[in-house]
């Protein structure tokens, strides 16, 4: 799948109070916005055109725009995340993906959906049923999805965060996956490459063309997608990882 467009959020200063189950400490707000501008400067180099939206105080989290929607190349569906300090977020969302869609979707509640808990595999796409998305917002996503031709699996989160936290798809039918996913049956028809226990952040890199952008200091990972013939970029994530983002988290990829 080609990509040509991402979107993105600067983090605001409020990031430093934002959601978080991880104890790494506070994020150094500085550092996190060069983190997120050599983030930008990645996604160019992977031949995206990157529209990057202002810093919004009001939502300490808002920089992880993945969340607010899942944008496919028949429509874009506007999520309903599942915490509540976020919800606002997607109000935005509502603004701006009318500049590069026509048809636009919505989860509606008592459905609740993150688009962190959504992996596509081509015309497949799997959901996470995780503290931020429920059964009620992953059928109503499966129910959307199937107007457009795609097939949408549902799968039980026991100990990530997201679904998106333990895997990625880098096309070819080649999965990375870690914890959970490894013995899944669910994902036991693709390649995987297994991302150790110690080193399970790895797993949340994404594809983009002709490269796979990872977080720096896993040399385990980066070996296997090397060895495997992707391009390998590394940017350091450890502001980001703080909050419990990953490197898919902080855009909207399309």
């Amino acid at each position: 799948m080609k990509f040509s467009r991402a979107i993105v959020r600067k983090p605001g200063k409020s990031y430093v109070n934002g959601l978080t189950t991880s104890d790494l400490g506070t994020p150094d707000f500085e550092l996190a916005l060069k983190q997120h501008a050599a983030y930008v400067e990645a996604l160019k180099q992977a031949g995206l055109d990157v529209t990057v939206l202002e810093a919004d105080e009001r939502f300490p989290d808002s920089t992880f725009v993945e969340d607010t929607a899942v944008l496919t190349e028949k429509c874009a569906v506007i999520t309903n995340p599942g915490a509540e300090s976020r919800n606002g977020e997607i109000e935005d969302m509502k603004l701006v993906l009318p500049r590069f869609y026509d048809t636009i979707e919505y989860i509606q509640a008592p459905g609740f959906l993150d688009g962190g808990d959504v992996m596509q595999v081509d015309n497949h796409f799997y959901v996470g049923l995780s503290t931020r998305t429920n059964e009620e917002g992953a059928i109503q996503f499966r129910e959307i999805l199937s107007k457009y031709g795609y097939e949408v699996t549902i799968v039980p989160l026991k100990e990530f965060f997201h679904l998106k936290t333990g895997i990625a798809y880098l096309g070819n039918d080649l999965l990375v996956l870690a914890g959970e996913f490894i013995d899944s049956e669910v994902f036991s028809k693709y390649k995987h490459l297994v991302v150790e226990k110690e080193v399970e952040y790895s797993a949340n890199c994404i594809h983009i063309n002709d490269y796979v952008i990872i977080p720096k200091g896993f040399e385990s990972t980066k070996k296997q997608i090397t060895d495997a013939g992707y391009h390998v970029i590394e940017l350091d994530m450890s502001e980001f990882q703080k909050q419990d983002g990953g490197l898919s988290c902080l855009s909207l990829r399309f």
